[in-house]
């Protein structure tokens, strides 16, 4: 028997979602979808789910993340619920369920939190500098040294567990039979889909504006997907800041600046709200993309600053970039927006699982 929270409405309204109360059930979301099919009658199913309380029902389900918010649902709902909107903080409650560690939930509800940890790692920073313990030199060394190290320890430590708890809520508790052939055939899934979001170009919007919008916001998501991973390993395997061959130096600046451009469109797009899309940003949208812009944009001026030899005097700028870097890999990757792209993925990839097993 289905269990009931009765305070998950206040609980969802925390994360982003106000109006899905007012919907009466039309089923005008469902039919207006084009990603929705038999098997998956979003969003109207996670609405009613949502105003119920059934907490189980939700967190077993992938639905919240094969939605990509083209915003056709709550265009189109004569009650004005938002249901987009809805499906975006369940994506956020989804988030705080499969974190081991709680710290997602905490923060996703809560601005101070955010603010908090920031100032944390940035008395951090400005402790290790100020304090005389390491010299520039060294300073970039560690700096370089923890960037290799958070990268695998955030991901065994933090995101790999939560990938395997949301494994046991999706497709070990609907007692599916394991078979180990289809965990390897869906991989092709879970690659397609994390590096081309491919699935989302199949949302037939019927706004001309918002369509338009769509294509433009897959291709600038692949861009920025693309130049984000590519930046990752420039700086970090290929040590970009110290390396001395050209290729790496230019090929550094290209990546750099296509982040940071891609970045700062989205931060505009995001305030002139011009689209369903962007109409509503909850907090950590916005800590995602300006954070991600600032690591783009000091990444580039960091490695300027040492091709014109003036970094030395000028070291409030790798100081800024570490500051940047440290709070993106120990708070947004592990705990914010960055998570959509893992968490997405693999739902993808369950998705696939799932449907294999009921053949």
């Amino acid at each position: 028997m289905a269990k009931v929270n009765p305070d998950f409405v206040k609980d969802i309204r925390k994360l982003g979602a106000e109006d899905f109360k007012a919907c009466f059930s039309c089923g005008n979301c469902t039919a207006t979808c084009a990603l929705s099919d038999k098997d998956n009658s979003f969003p109207r199913k996670m609405l009613r789910y949502s105003i119920l309380g059934l907490e189980g029902e939700i967190k077993s389900s992938l639905d919240p993340w094969l939605c990509y918010y083209c915003g056709d649902c709550s265009t189109s709902c004569p009650r004005q619920a938002d249901p987009g909107n809805l499906m975006m903080s369940l994506r956020r409650y989804l988030i705080s369920k499969y974190d081991w560690t709680g710290l997602s939930g905490i923060l996703f509800k809560n601005l101070w939190a955010y603010i908090i940890a920031f100032l944390l790692v940035l008395a951090g920073i400005v402790s290790l500098y100020a304090g005389g313990i390491f010299d520039q030199e060294e300073m970039m060394h560690y700096g370089h040294l923890f960037e290799m190290i958070a990268i695998g320890g955030v991901f065994a430590v933090i995101l790999l567990p939560n990938i395997i708890r949301m494994w046991y809520f999706t497709v070990l508790s609907k007692k599916n039979k394991f078979v180990i052939k289809n965990y390897i055939v869906a991989l092709k899934d879970l690659f397609i889909h994390m590096f081309t979001q491919k699935r989302s170009l199949e949302c037939n919007v019927e706004n001309p504006v918002e369509k338009k919008t769509n294509k433009n916001w897959w291709f600038m998501h692949l861009l920025l997907v693309t130049g984000y991973l590519t930046l990752l390993v420039t700086t970090v395997f290929f040590n970009w800041f110290a390396s001395e061959n050209m290729f790496v130096i230019y090929f550094g600046y290209i990546v750099s600046a296509v982040v940071f451009i891609i970045t700062f469109l989205f931060v505009i797009a995001r305030i002139k709200k011009r689209t369903q899309k962007t109409k509503f940003s909850h907090f950590s949208d916005w800590f995602f993309v300006i954070w991600l812009f600032f690591m783009g944009i000091s990444a580039f001026l960091v490695r300027f600053f040492v091709d014109i030899d003036i970094l030395e005097n000028n070291f409030w700028m790798y100081l800024f970039h570490i500051m940047i870097l440290a709070q993106w890999a120990l708070i947004i990757v592990p705990f914010g927006k960055w998570t959509h792209f893992l968490y997405r993925s693999f739902a993808m990839y369950f998705e696939k699982i799932n449907a294999m097993a009921k053949k």
